[in-house]
This record gives structure tokens, C-alpha cells and sequence, in this order.
């Protein structure tokens, strides 16, 4: 499982963008900025939707003001749907990056299987980056939403 100043891997991912998709490395991503990641195992799921990614949408601009270039949420989805997520939650602040292979969830070995819910897919958890290197990590246990959430995160920085 990634830790503390382990650096993000070098895997492909997928940034959904108003235009449509952009794959590139997740270290590209955050290369050179300080950067805040949040996992949630899907969208469009009861508490991601109503708790997790609107308390980064609501405070991206407190991120902002503590120095942080970009907020990025990452599921196992397609980019459609992070992007059809993204817009419905209003959230233009936030990277929407789609993990759809599970390719990065599971390089980080933060994947978790769900059977029947949707297979593979990420565990709850938010991380600070910088340059690509973990400087603070908040996993959450199974069935949890405390660590990880918008407002834990930005208190920590």
C-alpha cells in the first residue's frame, strides 16, 4: 500500500474534461504542484455524492487559499461519467480523473472488491501531494467517512 513519501505511480489515467478526455500519467498530473486526491469507490453513490465530493466543491476555495494548485477526485469509473458526475455536482474546481481499469487503485494498492456493487474498485481516502510525493494520507476504514472528508483534509494542511 502507498505511504508517506512514496511518489505517486507512473500510471495512465484519465482526466475528464468539458471537451471530453485526456489521458495522461497520474505522475504528469501532479508534477510540480501541491496537489489534494480523493477516492471514492463510485460515483453517483449515496455518500459520495451528498457528502464527499461537495465538501471538496464547497471549500475548493480554502484549498486554493492554503496553496493548492489542484483538488482531484478519482474513481473507478469512465471518464463520462466522472464527467457527467462532475457536472451535475457543479464541480468545475475539481479534476474529475477516471480510474476506469483500476490501474492507479490498484498500483497504489488501494482497490477493495465490492461483488455485486461494481466489482474492483477504490477504497475511501484523500492524500496531499507534493510534486507527486505523498505528504499526508487519510485512508478510511471499510464503511467510514471521517479522515477523508473535505473539511478533515483542509484542517490538516
Amino acid at each position: 500500500m502507498i505511504e508517506l513519501g512514496n511518489t505517486i505511480p507512473s500510471v495512465s489515467v484519465t482526466v475528464a474534461t468539458p471537451e471530453g478526455q485526456d489521458v495522461v500519467s497520474a505522475e504528469q498530473l501532479f508534477a510540480g504542484k501541491k496537489a489534494v486526491l480523493f477516492a471514492v469507490p463510485g460515483a453517483f453513490t449515496p455518500t459520495c455524492s451528498a457528502h464527499h465530493l461537495p465538501g471538496f466543491v464547497v471549500l475548493a476555495d480554502d484549498f486554493k487559499a492554503k496553496d493548492v494548485d489542484i483538488i482531484a477526485c478519482i474513481s473507478v469509473n469512465d471518464a463520462f461519467v466522472m464527467r457527467a458526475w462532475g457536472e451535475q455536482q457543479n464541480a468545475e474546481a475539481i479534476t474529475m480523473v477516471a480510474d476506469g481499469g483500476a490501474a492507479l487503485t490498484k498500483a497504489m494498492g488501494l482497490e477493495m472488491e465490492t461483488g455485486d456493487f461494481g466489482g474492483v474498485r477504490s477504497r475511501r481516502y484523500a492524500m496531499v501531494l507534493e510534486d507527486g510525493v505523498v505528504k499526508q494520507l487519510f485512508i478510511e476504514e471499510p464503511k467510514q467517512f471521517e479522515v477523508s472528508k473535505a473539511e478533515a483534509v483542509l484542517a490538516a494542511l
